[in-house]
Parts: C-alpha cells; sequence; structure tokens
C-alpha cells in the first residue's frame, strides 16, 4: 500500500490525508498564485477524487474567477492563515494541496510550470521541466 499523502496548516488546525496518487504535480506563475503564495508562484499536488481526501477543520475560502472564467475555491486557515487547498467549481471532483502544506514536501515531484509567460524574471523554475505558457488543454 502506498503511504497516504497528508499535512496541513502551519498551526496544525487543518490537516488532510488522501491514500490516492496525485494526477498533475506542478508550478503556478499565474498572478493569482503569485500573491497568494508571496513569492513568484505556487506549487501544487491535484488529486483525482475529493472523496477520497479527508479534512479535518474548519477552513476560510475565497473565489477567483480563472483565466478560463471558471472559479477556484481557495482555502486557508482563518488562526494561521495558511493556504491549505484549492478546489474547482467546474472540477468538483478534483482537489488540489500546496506542496508546502505537505507533512513530507520532498514527496511533491512537479512535472510541468504552468502561466510562464507570467514569471518574474527573478523567479527561476527547473528548465527542464515541460512550461506552459497558460494551463495545458
Amino acid at each position: 500500500m502506498t503511504k497516504p499523502y497528508s499535512g496541513g496548516c502551519a498551526c496544525g488546525a487543518i490537516r488532510y490525508q488522501t491514500s490516492s496518487e496525485p494526477i498533475f504535480q506542478n508550478h503556478c506563475q499565474c498572478r493569482d498564485c503569485q500573491k497568494r503564495s508571496g513569492t513568484g508562484h505556487g506549487s501544487y499536488l491535484t488529486f483525482p477524487n475529493r472523496a477520497d481526501v479527508t479534512v479535518t477543520g474548519e477552513a476560510s475560502t475565497w473565489r477567483v474567477a480563472g483565466d478560463s472564467g471558471n472559479e477556484k475555491i481557495h482555502a486557508f486557515c482563518p488562526a494561521c492563515g495558511t493556504p491549505v487547498h484549492l478546489s474547482f467549481v467546474a472540477m468538483p471532483d478534483l482537489f488540489s494541496v500546496t506542496a508546502a502544506s505537505l507533512d513530507d514536501p520532498g514527496r511533491f515531484k512537479p512535472q510541468a510550470l504552468t502561466y510562464a509567460v507570467r514569471g518574474p524574471a527573478w523567479d527561476m523554475m527547473d528548465r527542464l521541466l515541460p512550461a506552459f505558457e497558460r494551463m495545458p488543454g
């Protein structure tokens, strides 16, 4: 059996766990991710089935429309402010977690860089990663 992916916020008020394997792992340099992370990108693992993820604790959320016009729901801890997970209104089964929120962040294995067109010159990413100007289709 595969070791579960688990993690949570900095203060421990929100925790998550899943035995699923991620279907996509990426760095994203869109402006939303830059602002949310306070740096040049966000890093995410996306899991295929929200029903396979257990979340404990109550997150606060806010919504933002992506380039497609579809809403993303960002969840963060109301106590410590840590961004923890992300879901998509148009694809409710998908569930993404921030790589830094993992108990073992070394399990994050980026497969791609998305929104590279918006990346600041000082946020240099692995040149071996496939880079997409926007989200690949």
